[in-house]
Parts: structure tokens; C-alpha cells; sequence
């Protein structure tokens, strides 16, 4: 008696550490409960508080209880909290992610779908060994459909819990979506006779036992007669199938959110089953927690400012009981690279004033390959760095592979270089032919380059020396092009002829874009390279630029035991906090992005509102928040506006100090250096037209001061057009999007 009054009076002391709101949420626990968990509002600590409090105020078996989280590190967490206050017995309460508890039901359960319960989970590799076994089934045209793209569509229509049937009938007459549903149809049949299941089965065969077992489903009703969710803005409508089947008998369920930071639609999360639980759940108790715990109210101010813009939220607004704060910091540069070298400035200053150390500091950006620019200024002034949830911008396997291309065209006697791109994209050359090249030229004392050029008299090489001898012919071209081309030209030339981003294009996921991104950057990177060695009257050679970037890409020299800056998306940063956030590159075009200011739907604009209300409450005690007047993108000169996201900030929260525009220098070229000679080289020689795309027209219909329309950035005035040797080189002030720099045959302009 002793002892439970002991436990008892633990639990109490235990909620009397909650605020109101919070405690509130702890000790409902019958019915449905919505709990809107605003950011850094304790949400992980109401769970597990509410965990302790059924077991040892009400008296909740912990069999009987289950809680649902979406990362094993958060599982692991939760069930560490609840095991310091519960104590005994904790350990039989159901802590786990979505995909772990339905392995166990599956493992028990599966043999009436007709599986076996040993059955295999297959991996992103194991699903896309498959397709290719389908794709050669099919005949499918490489060229138009990639594996990737397919289990993409696959995995999307999983969530949504669609069937092959249910696609099919969807596609109506789409010849394409027809066929992506035979390949899904045929997917499923391989993986049922193999008896596996991919990720997304796990839930949906799941749903399918529970749909179709009604003594299973009640087992488990009753088995989970207390069901929580944690992150439920997160969930897919797979997701929230399985959760509110099982809470359908005693609607215990408990679900925490917050709408205001449910930014991952692309992968299916379903923001609907956060603002529509009480349609589900008419009955169901609301709960908001408003206080936070992480932020200056100054932070939470803006936070909520820009939020509230947002049309599909529940209401809510944060607050705080700590100081005041500064207000947000706001800069405004001239271009990325004042961006980047401020933004490292501040951090050097601040630890040598003994402000923070560099592990308190994070940069956060929309897109990966936006952490070019800060690495290169970090690693110049000695900041030591670490990417998160991403790889360093020059050790990305797509920037790895085409400056293996330009080492090889610069260089053939790089072994590893050209080793690597060999075979990328696919020629049909595999490890066997390889090594016997290299044994060939190690016997010849030979490079590796070399070896393939004679590849004729290497023993045994057979049908490969064909595709070897074409490879020697593609680079041999590549070669006496880039005496010509600028770094920029080689580079495009490489993409081009290679198909590197036609194939990224096909794939259509997340990952692919990213590396489209980057590769814009490395386009962006061989331009400004181009314009600092005019500013230096230097000629910008293809060995000049490859060793600029191997100085700068040294990035060995970073100890990661240090203390150093955390660079990362503003996905990535989700859940973390920081005393010292730097939000980079807040432009209309840029953050939010060109795609979804151009959908046309609302709901893409306000994905990326959430996006930056998250990166805004990631802030603990200082928010810098830095855009560019203009930016290098794909090698073009971008002139945006600052975002709107920014303009919903009112200016009293802000501390603006804006850098005013300097005019540009026009460097001063010697007339006679080898780099003018070289560009003069290019003006004169005649090309062959097959060589290029680009078919420069004998004029244009429009003229400087004519209005003009483009298929993306609608109408605008011409500014400035200027004649070039491969192209018309056109100024355009676009009337939604400023001043872009383009050529005319790509960019297709129309007299309006």
C-alpha cells in the first residue's frame, strides 16, 4: 500500500510539472482528444505523461495501451521517458512506428491474405530489381519511363490505398497511366509469389486484414483499447485507415499535431487528417498548446504572423514566458556570394565574442544545392561545418560524376576519373571488361585512358571493345570542343550529349530534382568562375577551374569530433532547435519556390508557408533571415523579389539593414592575354551546326522595347538584347518576376 501510494504520489508530483493546457491533455483520457502541439509546446512530454497516468491513475493495463511514432529514434525515446516515470510495467505498453506494429499483426496474421508469415520485406534495391525484371517483361522504353518513377507512382497509390484495379479503371483511356497500372499489377503478382512485401504493403495488407477479418480486427480492438498518435500531421490516408480501424470500438484515441508543420505532402502526408479528426470524431476533445518552451517572443511574433496566412490550419497562436528577444535580424545582399560571406562573418564574430560556439549556429535552406556557396565561404575562413541529412555539395555522387567528365577532357591520365564515368550513364560495359583493361595497362605500363584507346589489343575484351572504342570517340570529340568552349559550354555540352538530366528528369521523384538542383549549381558555379577570371584579366581554363574546385572541396580538413556550424534543409531541421538560426536565400523563386508560385494551386504556396513558420520556431534566442538581390541559377542571372513570406513579417519585428546595390565592375581585360585570344579563337571558327542544339535565328521578331510572353514567366518588356556567337542573348523585365537574362532560342519569347 506504501509502495503504490509512493507511485501515486510520483504521477502527481509528475503533472504538477505540466502547464494547465498541458495537464489537461495528460488526464483525458476517455474518448477521441485532438492535441494541437504548437512547436517546441512539450508535446513528447504530455505523451508520456498521459502514458503514466492511465497505468497508475486509471488503472490501464499497459498491454492494453499503444503508442504510434514515426521514427525508431522517437520510439526509443518515448518508451526511455515512459519506463522513468511508470516504472514497473512500462515495458509492456506498445511503443512503436507505424511500420514495426504492423510487421507484428502481419507476422501473426498474413497467412489468411495467402502469404506466409516468413515473409520478406523487400528494400528500395530489392523493389527496383523488380521493375527491371518487369521493364524487360514489358518491353518498356527506357527512355520514357525509369524504374524509379514507376515505384514512385506505385508507392503513391498506396498510400491513398488504390489497387492495381482501382489505377486501371482510374486511367480511363491514358495509354501512360494504363500502362504504369499493368506494371503495378504485374509488381504485386511478382512480389506475392516471392511472399514479400515492400514498405508501403506493410501498411495497407494491414488495413486489407482488418477490413476483411472482423475477428481480427476485434482482437486487436481490444488488445488496443488506448491508441496515440504522435506527429499525426504526418500521416497518409493508409496511415489513418489503420488507426481509425483500430480505434472504432472504444474511439480512445489520442492524436498529436500540429497542422502548422505538416510539410512533407510530397511524401504523401495527407494534412486533411489533421484538419478534418473532429469530422471523423465529431465527439472528439480539442487541446492546444501555445506555450512554447524553445523561443524569444519576438521569434514566435513572426512565427505567427506568417502562419496565420496559411487558410487550411486550425487556430492557434504561440506564446511564451520567456524574454523578449531581439528582433528577427533581416539582410538583404547584392548576390549569394555577399549572402554566403556574411552569414560566416557573423558566425566568426559572434564565437570570437563569445556569443555562442559554432555548434549552436545552423544555416537552413530550401534545396540542397543551395549549400554550395556557404561551404566554399566556411572553408575559406576556416569554419568548420557539417551537412545534415545531405553530403557535401562537391561530394555528391551527380557533381562527382560530371567533374569525373571535365577531369577526363582535361586530363585523361586520371585513372579514377575516368574509371568512373566509363560506364554512367549505362553503356553496356561491365566490371569484367573493365578489369581486364586495367590489367592491359598495368602489364603496358599504360594509363588507364591510354588502354581503352588501343583496347583492340587487349586479350579477351570481345564485344566490348566496340562500346569502348565509342566511349574513346565521345571523349576524343568532348576534347577539342572545350579548346574552344567556355568551362560552362564543356559542362553543358557533357549533360547534353550524356543524357545526365533527361534520365534525372524521367525518374520524377524528390531525389531526382535535388540533383537536377545541383547540377543547375555546378552550371551556376562555372559561370561566376567565368566572370571572376575576367575581373582578373585570367584566361578561366578547364585545368583553372577543376583546380579551384579541388582546393575548395578539400573538405578533409573538417574534423567532425569539432565543434561546427550544422548546414541543412529547412525538411531536414525539423523536430531539432538552435540558440542561433541563419534562414538563407528568402526570395520569390527561391524559397518560396518558382514551381509552386506557378501551379496555380494555393495549397502548394502554403506548403511552403508551414516550411518556413518550421524553420522560423527552430530558433531559440537569435533568427537572421537573408535573401540576394540577385543569383546565380543555372548559370543565369536571377533577379527576385524578396519573399513574400518575409513581406508577412510586420516591419516592427524586424531589424532591417539592407546593402545597397553597388554598380558592377566591368573588369579590365588585357587585350592580349591567352584567355582573349582563346574567346577571339571561338568568335572566328567556323562549327559544324550538328555540334550544337542551339540554331541561332537569322533575326528575331521582336525588338528592344517590345512586349513579349514566356510559357512560365508570362509577358514582359524586352530590355536589352545582345548578339552573340551561338545565340541572341535577351534581357526581359518580367512583369510577376523582375529581370531574367536568357537565349532566345531556349527561351522561345513571343510578341505579344
Amino acid at each position: 500500500m506504501e509502495k503504490e501510494m509512493e507511485i501515486k504520489m510520483s504521477i502527481h508530483d509528475a503533472l504538477d510539472t505540466l502547464n494547465p493546457m498541458q495537464r489537461e491533455a495528460a488526464v483525458h483520457t476517455e474518448g477521441p482528444l485532438l492535441i494541437l502541439a504548437g512547436a517546441g509546446s512539450g508535446k513528447t512530454r504530455v505523451l508520456t505523461h498521459r502514458i503514466a497516468y492511465l497505468m497508475e491513475e486509471k488503472g490501464v493495463n499497459p498491454w492494453n495501451i499503444l503508442a504510434i511514432t514515426f521514427t525508431n529514434k522517437a520510439a526509443s525515446e518515448m518508451r526511455e521517458r515512459v519506463n522513468k516515470i511508470a516504472g514497473m510495467g512500462a515495458e509492456s505498453v506498445w511503443v512503436s512506428t507505424f511500420h514495426s506494429a504492423c510487421v507484428r499483426i502481419l507476422r501473426r496474421h498474413i497467412e489468411v491474405l495467402g502469404f506466409n508469415s516468413n515473409f520478406t520485406i523487400y528494400d528500395a534495391d530489392d523493389q527496383k530489381t523488380v521493375m527491371k525484371e518487369i521493364f524487360r517483361k514489358f518491353d518498356i522504353n527506357t527512355k520514357i519511363y525509369k524504374e524509379r518513377g514507376v515505384l514512385a507512382d506505385i508507392s503513391h497509390a498506396k498510400d491513398e490505398l488504390i489497387t492495381p484495379e482501382e489505377m486501371e479503371l482510374n486511367a480511363g483511356g491514358d495509354p501512360d497511366a494504363r500502362k504504369i497500372a499493368g506494371m503495378y499489377k504485374e509488381y504485386q503478382s511478382i512480389l506475392r509469389g516471392n511472399n514479400a512485401l515492400d514498405f508501403d504493403d506493410l501498411i495497407v495488407k494491414t488495413v486489407e486484414l482488418f477490413q476483411h477479418n472482423p475477428d481480427i480486427l476485434d482482437y486487436y480492438q481490444e488488445r488496443f483499447k488506448y491508441i496515440m498518435v504522435d506527429e499525426y500531421q504526418d500521416t497518409n490516408t493508409a496511415q489513418f485507415k489503420f488507426v481509425s480501424l483500430l480505434a472504432e470500438k472504444y474511439k480512445n484515441l489520442c492524436v498529436v499535431g500540429d497542422d502548422d508543420q505538416s510539410i512533407y505532402r510530397f511524401r504523401g502526408a495527407n494534412i486533411g487528417n489533421i484538419l478534418g479528426f473532429e469530422k471523423v470524431f465529431p465527439e472528439a476533445k480539442v487541446v492546444r498548446l501555445e506555450q512554447n518552451y524553445r523561443s524569444t517572443q519576438n521569434i514566435l511574433n513572426a512565427a505567427n504572423e506568417v502562419i496565420v496566412n496559411n487558410t487550411e490550419r486550425k487556430e492557434k497562436r504561440l506564446w511564451t514566458e520567456n524574454e523578449e528577444g531581439d528582433k528577427v535580424h533581416f539582410r538583404q545582399f547584392n548576390n549569394g556570394f555577399e549572402e554566403a560571406e556574411y552569414v560566416a562573418g557573423e558566425i566568426i564574430q559572434g564565437r570570437r565574442n563569445g556569443k555562442f560556439q559554432y555548434k549552436d549556429c545552423a544555416v537552413l535552406y530550401r534545396t540542397n544545392a543551395q549549400s554550395r556557396l556557404f561551404e566554399e565561404k566556411f572553408l575559406l575562413a576556416n569554419v568548420p561545418y557539417k551537412i545534415v541529412g545531405g553530403v557535401n555539395f562537391y561530394a555528391r555522387k551527380e557533381i562527382k560524376d560530371l567533374l569525373s567528365y571535365l577531369k577526363t577532357i582535361d586530363n585523361a591520365s586520371d585513372d579514377l576519373a575516368v574509371r568512373r564515368i566509363l560506364n554512367v550513364p549505362k553503356r553496356g560495359i561491365g566490371l569484367t571488361s573493365i578489369g581486364r583493361v586495367q590489367d592491359y595497362a598495368d602489364m603496358m605500363n599504360l594509363s588507364f585512358y591510354d588502354a581503352l584507346r588501343v583496347v583492340e589489343e587487349v586479350p579477351s575484351i570481345g564485344r566490348a571493345a566496340g562500346k569502348i572504342n565509342d566511349f574513346v570517340s565521345f571523349i576524343q570529340g568532348l576534347k577539342s570542343k572545350a579548346e574552344a568552349y567556355t568551362v560552362r559550354e564543356t559542362l553543358e555540352e557533357v549533360i547534353e550529349l550524356t543524357g545526365y538530366v533527361k534520365e534525372l528528369e524521367a525518374e520524377k521523384t524528390e531525389e531526382a530534382q535535388a540533383r537536377i538542383e545541383n547540377i543547375d549549381e555546378l552550371i551556376s558555379k562555372t559561370e561566376s568562375f567565368q566572370e571572376a577570371m575576367e575581373e582578373a584579366g585570367q584566361p578561366a581554363t578547364l585545368s583553372a577551374f577543376l583546380e579551384e574546385i579541388a582546393l575548395v572541396a578539400d573538405i578533409d580538413s573538417v574534423d567532425p569530433d569539432q565543434d561546427y556550424v550544422l548546414l541543412m534543409t529547412l525538411h531536414s531541421a525539423k523536430g531539432l532547435e538552435f540558440p542561433n538560426v541563419f534562414i538563407v536565400g528568402m526570395e520569390d523563386g527561391v524559397f518560396p519556390g518558382y514551381a509552386s508560385i506557378w501551379s496555380g494551386d494555393p495549397s502548394d504556396i502554403e506548403e511552403e508557408r508551414r516550411l518556413c513558420y518550421v524553420g522560423i520556431t527552430r530558433a531559440m534566442k537569435e533568427l537572421t533571415i537573408t535573401c540576394a538581390r540577385c543569383r546565380m541559377v543555372r548559370g543565369e542571372t536571377q533577379y527576385n523579389n524578396v519573399s513574400r513570406f518575409v513581406r508577412e513579417i510586420p516591419p516592427e519585428l524586424l531589424a532591417r539593414k539592407s546593402v545597397m546595390p553597388r554598380e558592377p565592375k566591368k573588369p579590365e581585360v588585357p587585350q592580349n592575354t591567352s584567355y582573349q585570344k582563346a574567346k577571339e579563337a571561338f568568335r572566328t571558327k567556323t562549327f559544324d551546326p550538328q555540334q550544337f542544339k542551339v540554331v541561332k535565328a537569322d533575326k528575331l521578331d521582336y525588338t528592344v522595347g517590345d512586349q513579349v510572353s514566356h510559357v512560365k514567366f508570362g509577358k514582359g518588356t524586352v530590355l536589352e538584347i545582345t548578339e552573340g556567337g551561338r545565340d541572341y542573348e535577351v534581357k526581359v523585365d518580367f512583369e510577376r518576376f523582375g529581370v531574367k537574362k536568357m537565349f532566345a532560342s531556349f527561351a522561345k519569347l513571343k510578341k505579344v
